[in-house]
């Protein structure tokens, strides 16, 4: 009898811990799959919302690859700086592939703040569709039909977005610095035919900062688990599109490379000549050139119009 008792006291403090290992179980996976859920209920975007100029959608296969291959599973522990944020597009892309990183969006060109005026954008654009409806897509528009649409973005009281007006009314890949600048050029009729989704998700779980990549940079650079995605303002390349104090000219460029150590990702183009710094840097040991040594490369051809083509390039290190 008494050692049946022992026993069943072994038995019971037993299946005690069985229990409390099963719920600690059964809550494991509710929490990942709760996770799992979330994850899902938010959409996963291909390309910006809004259009960006160089939001690197093209790459985005390319740099999910990356991350998958040298992050592993949900990348807890690690960090991931968006230096040159853009559109936000290769943040979110991040945070969606390894929501348990820490993402940051250095959104120095306040794309953010164009995400939240969308339903403006949106009773904008069917305004300027009204005045549309008999105009051929694709087409150069008359000096009265500009006049006319000059008009209606003028007495808009809602959000006007330069980024936007000028995808809708400017030549393929043509940028402007102002509204001013804007009515300056020849309309054509490139407007969207439908409204812009909804961004609800598109930057959840992201940290948003807005500052200098000379402030940003130095306090990530080298540091464990840290990766540095790095899309600067391609040199010798038009920069309407960011919006900045000055240009990004070769100082800017030069500090960059002096600071950056691995692991990161960076994007140029080959007008840039950046594959031929590097290989310079190679040859002559110049400072930092170790940062450099072994980097792998992805070249990807772009088409901005019919019969304008450039390449990108994304190099990596780890």
């Amino acid at each position: 009898m008494k050692r049946r008792c022992c026993d069943n006291g072994k038995r019971a403090k037993y299946c005690k811990q069985a229990s409390k290992q099963a719920s600690k179980q059964a809550s494991k996976q509710a929490s990942k799959q709760a996770s799992k859920q979330a994850s899902k209920s938010v959409a996963y975007f291909k390309q910006a919302p809004l259009p960006f100029i160089g939001q690197k959608r093209m790459f985005l296969k390319h740099f999910s690859q990356i991350l998958n291959d040298n992050i592993s599973g949900d990348g807890e522990g690690w960090t991931i700086v968006d230096v040159f944020g853009g559109s936000g597009l290769l943040s979110h892309t991040a945070k969606q592939l390894k929501p348990q990183a820490r993402v940051i969006y250095n959104d120095f060109d306040h794309y953010a703040e164009r995400l939240r005026y969308i339903p403006d954008i949106n009773q904008l654009r069917q305004q300027l569709a009204v005045a549309l409806a008999d105009c051929p897509k694709g087409k150069r528009l008359d000096k009265t039909k500009k006049l006319q649409l000059i008009g209606i973005i003028e007495a808009f009281k809602g959000y006007k977005d330069l980024h936007v007006l000028c995808s809708w009314l400017l030549f393929s890949g043509e940028q402007v610095k102002n509204i001013e600048d804007l009515y300056k050029h020849n309309f054509w009729h490139c407007l969207r035919q439908s409204n812009y989704p909804s961004a609800d998700g598109y930057l959840e779980g992201v940290e948003i900062v807005c500052e200098s990549f000379h402030q940003l940079v130095p306090r990530f650079s080298g540091k464990e688990k840290v990766l540095l995605v790095l899309d600067p303002p391609y040199l010798f390349t038009r920069q309407e599109s960011y919006r900045q104090e000055k240009y990004f000219d070769l100082i800017d460029f030069l500090r960059l490379i002096n600071i950056t150590k691995p692991p990161y990702i960076f994007f140029s183009s080959k007008e840039s000549e950046f594959i031929r710094f590097i290989e310079y840097m190679q040859e002559d040991k110049v400072d930092n050139w170790q940062a450099f040594d072994g980097v792998e490369r992805i070249v990807v051809s772009v088409s901005v119009s019919c019969d304008k083509k450039y390449e990108d390039n994304m190099v990596y290190k780890f």
